[in-house]
């Protein structure tokens, strides 16, 4: 039923379309402190696995002997984890027209077959 449900898609053309690509900020409690193997940098210890999961190396304390991360970048890592995304906003519209039209044209067409007097052929 999720795909079925409009909800599911006026849903996702508002959180994407309105949160999408924006820069996130993370909390003190959010961000991981950590040490790089000895004889690497930060940048060059985290660069493979920034390049796959995502995230963002914040500016390191001291000269590299520590190392802060924050997991998410922008907001369309969060988006993407719950099956949202930007480049479907006009698609979302688009379907939510669709059941718009095809919801009043059903409501006409049942009121006509129920409450419209038809005429009787065998009027004597």
């Amino acid at each position: 039923m999720y795909r079925v449900n409009p909800f599911t898609y006026i849903v996702e053309g508002f959180l994407g379309t309105t949160i999408a690509n924006a820069p996130v900020t993370c909390a003190d409690n959010e961000i991981l402190h950590f040490a790089p193997p000895e004889g690497m940098s930060c940048s060059g210890y985290m660069a493979e696995y920034v390049e796959q999961v995502g995230g963002r190396l914040l500016n390191t304390i001291g000269n590299d002997s520590a190392c802060s991360f924050c997991p998410m970048a922008d907001t369309n890592a969060f988006l993407s984890s719950i099956n949202i995304s930007w480049d479907n906003r006009w698609r979302d519209f688009g379907l939510l027209w669709a059941y718009i039209i095809f919801n009043v044209s059903a409501a006409s067409f049942i009121f006509w077959l129920v409450r419209v007097p038809k005429s009787k052929k065998n009027k004597k």
